[in-house]
């Protein structure tokens, strides 16, 4: 939860504002997308144990070449997608600190510095991020669920009407729509990156994986619902802030600067649980001899040291060549491509258990097959959509940023062997 829940859900309201009350649709079929390849992972993460999440279950089911392929971009999205996050998270904070909104320069020196000091609470080790993150989970979540169960009572049922607002078919508005809560889920997979620092994996992985997106997925139906109730849908339209918003109408002002607040601190618990994946991912490839040996040491806080550090560097790098860009034009572009990267995981790890099983020869009967193969074949078309969702340009940049990473590999396994 701590993963999914970030910056996009503040946003995705006014987002999904012109096309009406058909957008809670599109959410139910991204929420359904989402809760099959969560059934993917947690059932995975019981077949294999250890650590690396859809790298480890790719590798073993595919080899190495689609396993590198698979650790290779979902590496590039964890930084692109940090970068993006921490340039969100000062959004927010300028509406506490003004200058951040008003200074490139400022803006830029604040991003950085949040990303330095995650990145050092993550070299202390894995129970000092769980502390961070189990706190700012907490905190996040509360201004949503009282939008949930208290705005949802001040909701107004013309604002539902028309129901399809756009110009749309039925079809494609839920289409549209699905698009763009798809970020929004990104994540349901990342208990199962550090299985190696987490009691009873077998157990707790599949149970933090389903449960923690099922309860994302209701948090993000309830309050989208309540802030498209309460708010109007022109005024939600062109709302920068629209949970903000729909706090001051029900409580006043107080209440918009505390649900700005809790944006910030979104932000903040989401990009501490992916700083701790950018470390993780690559140490479990580098175990492998598919990235430098560098990557796979670990501290004497167990700690992958210099796969936190380099990829801090990197984003360090990225938000630093963009600082005098606007925030749309900084990152709307790149967090596409960081779905795409996302995706790619998602397409082999349908499959995965079904490979695997092949493989090491396992017995199942045909009930176990039969549900096997549709919930894989559901989870892969889902991906699919998804994938083809997000246009043809992106796809294209996407293949040649997964190519790019093939050199690479070839010369890792000429080094490895």
């Amino acid at each position: 939860m701590g993963n999914m829940i970030g910056s996009g859900i503040y946003l995705l309201p006014s987002s999904l504002a012109p096309y009406g009350g058909i957008s809670i649709l599109g959410w139910i079929v991204t929420a359904t997308g989402s809760m099959v390849l969560a059934i993917i992972f947690s059932r995975l993460s019981r077949l294999v144990t250890k650590p690396g999440g859809p790298y480890i279950y790719s590798q073993t089911a595919f080899g190495d070449f689609i396993g590198f392929i698979v650790a290779w971009g979902y590496w590039i999205s964890i930084w692109c997608g940090n970068a993006a996050i921490s340039t969100a998270m000062v959004g927010y904070l300028s509406t506490f600190i003004p200058v951040l909104n008003n200074s490139p320069l400022f803006s830029c020196i604040c991003a950085l510095c949040v990303i330095w000091i995650l990145t050092w609470i993550n070299i202390l080790g894995i129970r000092t991020v769980g502390f961070v993150q189990a706190v700012t989970t907490i905190f996040k979540i509360l201004p949503l669920i009282c939008i949930c169960f208290i705005g949802i009572f001040y909701t107004r049922s013309d604002h539902f009407t028309p129901f399809n607002a756009s110009s749309l078919s039925p079809f494609s508005a839920i289409t549209s729509t699905a698009a763009l809560t798809l970020w929004a889920f990104l994540g349901l997979e990342s208990a199962s990156i550090p299985s190696d620092d987490i009691n009873n994996p077998r157990k707790n992985i599949p149970k933090a994986t389903i449960l923690g997106t099922l309860f994302t997925a209701l948090i993000y139906i309830l309050s989208t619902f309540a802030v498209m109730g309460i708010v109007h849908p022109e005024s939600l339209i062109t709302s920068p802030a629209p949970f903000a918003e729909a706090a001051k109408m029900i409580w006043g002002n107080w209440a918009g600067r505390a649900v700005a607040a809790g944006a910030v601190i979104s932000c903040l618990g989401a990009l501490n649980g992916w700083i701790l994946l950018q470390g993780q991912l690559p140490r479990a490839a580098a175990v492998y001899g598919l990235f430098p040996a560098s990557f796979k040491k670990l501290s004497s806080h167990r700690t992958p040291v210099f796969g936190l550090i380099f990829s801090s560097i990197i984003i360090t790098l990225l938000i630093s060549m963009n600082y005098y860009k606007s925030l749309v034009e900084k990152f709307t572009f790149i967090i596409m491509l960081a779905t795409l990267a996302t995706l790619v995981p998602y397409l082999f790890c349908s499959f995965a258990e079904l490979s695997i099983r092949i493989k090491r020869k396992i017995t199942f009967s045909k009930k176990e097959i039969s549900s096997l193969i549709i919930i894989s074949i559901i989870a892969f078309l889902y991906s699919s959509w998804a994938v083809v969702g997000l246009g043809l340009r992106i796809i294209a940049w996407g293949i040649i940023l997964l190519g790019a990473g093939i050199p690479f590999y070839l010369i890792m396994k000429k080094f490895y062997k």
